[in-house]
């Protein structure tokens, strides 16, 4: 290939990084990477498909979350980023609504979709070229294997040979349940059968599949070399108080999960306003705080203590918010004027909330064994998720009994998947058991 005389020259190993060499060349059909948070595999990712749409001129690709309305603040800003820093802004034409990029010498597209509106994504058609390409992010939301399929077929269709074009799905993600779909699927090589003909995985933490389909891979901070002290050492005291924690969020292990505190749920679209009119429904509001390691959880709700059944339609699960910030999201979401339950432990931060507009916010009350008597309470109800609730579902998949030093299952819940879950307690603590109910 040449180089014109005044071309930009990007040195790809100073503006990437390293620990990603195999997953960034791979051209089979499924690219898979799981990792710890901090592992760069969302940036790597990124900087990727920019310069493959740049490098191949008939290529257009399609990013995916199981949600829509999450794709702004993740994937999108990603690709702003690595648009940025491949110094390429002047090639990309980048627009909110819709959310869209387009590289302005050739008009290929990146378009964002999420599996809420499956039409949308089954009947995607391009402007200019083929659709190669599909980054699935935070592909473990994704419960359903089903609607992976639907996705996969989706991306089909010949491309021409002499192109040098070729289709391909990206799935990243945290790895925090090994019962997922996602294990077998991609991490697992069926070796034989059992004596009832079920299948018998060998698995992997990195391999390529012997037809060349899969490059499955697992990576983590420590091959993230533009993390700082401070970075380091949040991984340092992860290692040390919560070593269950880090295996997952640390090393990129997949999290093992036994002795579940809530069973009693299923994903499952409704409609909220056909529930909401429903004889002796009522609607429930909580929220956790959180801000620099922990979210801001915010817990929505319908309840009926008629049918026994929770239903979970909205949430709002982000870090660093202020309490102004929190006021506003809680009112551009339409719920400012909704009774809100909220921690007790910080109740100079629910009166500054009241004071910005959330006039029924209240403090939940604190009891002895609160935590336990809400969890049984709640354990005798049907909890239907809506599939909007992303974190919620991560959150109660995860939610386990705590272990004492020989890994025997105490009756306490695990410090940790428990921002939405503490939020819901607070919500339904009137509920459960009146005015003489308390939680801590």
């Amino acid at each position: 290939m040449r180089i014109e005389p005044n071309a930009k020259v990007i040195r790809l190993p100073e503006v990437v990084g390293k620990g990603y060499g195999t997953f960034w060349n791979f051209k089979g059909r499924y690219r898979v990477c799981k990792g710890s948070r901090a592992s760069k595999k969302s940036k790597t990712t990124a900087l990727n498909i920019i310069k493959r749409m740049m490098q191949y001129p008939q290529a257009n690709t399609l990013v995916v979350r199981k949600v829509f309305r999450t794709l702004k603040d993740s994937c999108f800003t990603e690709l702003k980023w690595a648009i940025n820093r491949l110094c390429v802004q002047d090639y990309w034409d980048i627009k909110e609504s819709p959310l869209e990029m387009t590289y302005i010498p050739t008009g290929q597209k990146i378009y964002f979709r999420g599996l809420d509106d499956p039409l949308k994504v089954t009947s995607i058609t391009v402007e200019v070229g083929y659709l190669c390409w599909c980054w699935i992010e935070e592909a473990y939301e994704i419960m359903k294997e089903s609607d992976f399929d639907m996705l996969d077929e989706s991306i089909r269709g010949a491309v021409p040979e002499e192109s040098g074009l070729f289709k391909q799905i990206t799935l990243s993600f945290n790895p925090w349940n090994e019962k997922h779909w996602l294990r077998k699927r991609f991490f697992g090589e069926i070796i034989g059968k059992d004596a009832q003909w079920n299948p018998i995985y060998r698995f992997y933490d990195s391999w390529t599949s012997l037809d060349g389909e899969i490059f499955a891979t697992t990576t983590n901070y420590l091959c993230n070399e533009w993390l700082d002290s401070s970075d380091l050492k949040v991984f340092e005291n992860m290692k040390k108080n919560n070593p269950r924690r880090y295996q997952v969020a640390g090393l990129g292990g997949w999290g093992i999960v036994e002795g579940l505190v809530y069973e009693n749920w299923t994903e499952q679209a409704f409609d909220v306003h056909t529930i909401r009119t429903k004889a002796g429904v009522k609607s429930v509001f909580g929220l956790d705080f959180g801000y620099t390691n922990d979210p801001t959880a915010l817990f929505c709700g319908l309840v009926s203590e008629e049918e026994k059944t929770i239903w979970v339609f909205d949430e709002l699960y982000e870090k660093a918010l202020t309490n102004t910030a929190i006021s506003e999201k809680i009112a551009g979401m339409g719920y400012a004027k909704e009774r809100i339950k909220a921690d007790a432990a910080e109740p100079k931060s629910i009166d500054e909330l009241r004071d910005a507009g959330l006039y029924r916010i209240r403090a939940a009350r604190k009891g002895k064994d609160s935590i336990n008597n809400g969890i049984q309470y709640i354990q005798g109800y049907q909890i239907i998720i809506h599939p909007q609730c992303v974190n919620f579902i991560t959150e109660i998949s995860n939610y386990t009994w705590a272990e004492d030093r020989f890994g025997t299952k105490i009756n306490r819940p695990i410090d940790d998947f428990n921002h939405l879950m503490d939020a819901m307690r607070y919500a339904l603590e009137d509920i459960l058991e009146g005015d003489t109910y308390s939680f801590d």
